[in-house]
């Protein structure tokens, strides 16, 4: 490792992992920000999925203030963060087939809605079933991923294929095999990982690009306010009482 501190070199490496998805990504995330409004303005409705801490990004577009209100969680029992004991459940959850298409035929996504997968490796079951499965169903499926993942490793699906084979927008995030940014001689292993901060500022960039498309073509996007501020739940309120039909966290 190099001169500066360990907080000053990650600090670095994610800045520099932020430029590179900014300067590399624009054209992907031009396209996202598009699909999403395109389906808000046909009347679908906008569902964000990820295990593991893939589902961190995830949850970080929901009920959010500043952000659009009818993004929808879908969780899958189990792999929702680490909220189960032992947490290596969690990650045996994701290797289990037919999982996915379980956790669709039980939820209100239908044809016409929008699928925001989110998965770093992009190598197990369950996130390349889940856009298999949204695709299947008439979704559109954006792919938030790390492209090296499919040159370096194999995957854990019975096609030999990954999320990124699966979408109609894929997001690199960049993030290198493995998700750890720094070295050290007298520590053993790499550390400091890096791709829950790129993944949720490239998800952030695609909602505020899909807000603007909005606004370009004239649609009030449906932003939530936060509550902590004057008259923030009044707008709320409003907001969903206006989309009820395809806000889902709230019932």
């Amino acid at each position: 490792m190099s001169d500066g501190t360990p907080a000053d070199l990650f600090f670095d490496a994610a800045i520099g992992l932020l430029q590179r998805v900014r300067d590399e990504e624009g054209e992907a995330i031009a396209a996202a920000g598009a699909l999403l409004a395109d389906t808000v303005a046909d009347g679908g409705r906008l569902f964000a999925f990820g295990a593991g801490h893939s589902s961190l990004a995830a949850q970080d577009v929901v009920y959010r203030a500043g952000g659009l209100a009818l993004m929808n969680l879908l969780a899958v029992p189990g792999v929702v963060g680490v909220d189960v004991t032992p947490a290596t459940l969690g990650s045996a959850l994701e290797r289990v087939d037919g999982l996915a298409g379980a956790v669709l035929d039980t939820s209100p996504v239908r044809a016409g809605d929008t699928l925001v997968i989110i998965s770093l490796s992009g190598r197990n079951a369950l996130p390349v079933e889940m856009a298999l499965g949204a695709r299947a169903r008439g979704l559109k499926v954006i792919g938030v991923t790390s492209v090296a993942y499919a040159a370096e490793t194999t995957s854990r699906h019975s096609s030999g294929t990954f999320l990124k084979d699966h979408c109609d927008i894929v997001l690199d995030s960049k993030i290198a095999v493995g998700d750890a940014e720094l070295t050290l001689d007298t520590i053993p292993a790499p550390f400091a990982p890096a791709s829950t901060v790129v993944t949720t500022a490239l998800l952030q960039a695609v909602m505020a690009t899909t807000a603007a498309a909005l606004a370009d073509r004239g649609i009030e996007p449906p932003l939530l306010r936060s509550g902590n501020v004057d008259g923030g739940h009044e707008w709320n309120g409003r907001v969903m009482a206006q989309y009820g039909d395809r806000i889902f966290y709230r019932r």
